[in-house]
């Protein structure tokens, strides 16, 4: 499969789609969820053309891994979950069709701020 350039996701990057911008640096940019699923919901997407954690792992450069991964604790930190400052949160990252993944870019949700309950159900 091929990067789709036309991806929400991409549109957010480029700026042509607005967000509740968290964070940005020069590996990721966060977001609040449109659709927050918990009481804290955030989105954190690399800025690589990567559709997911696989093509992410295998094609990502080790700057580009420690950055989106260094982010997603920023973020906790900045949204008050993580373990340093609050009461902990999940990361989810969901992969193609089986895995329930609805758009094509990379990204993690961050739910926090409440229990966030069942892994799976």
């Amino acid at each position: 499969m091929n990067y789709d350039e036309n991806n929400i996701f991409a549109k957010i990057l480029k700026g042509e789609i607005p967000c509740k911008k968290i964070y940005e640096d020069d590996f990721v940019l966060s977001f609040h969820d449109i659709y927050p699923a918990k009481k804290i919901h955030a989105l954190i997407i690399p800025k690589g053309k990567y559709i997911d954690l696989d093509d992410f792992s295998i094609n990502a450069s080790s700057e580009e891994m420690v950055g989106l991964f260094k982010g997603i604790n920023i973020v906790a930190k900045k949204l008050g979950i993580s373990t340093e400052v609050g009461r902990g949160y999940r990361a989810l990252t969901n992969i193609s069709n089986d895995g329930g993944q609805e758009v094509p870019h990379l990204h993690f949700h961050l739910f926090g701020g409440e229990k966030v309950g069942k892994m799976v159900e």
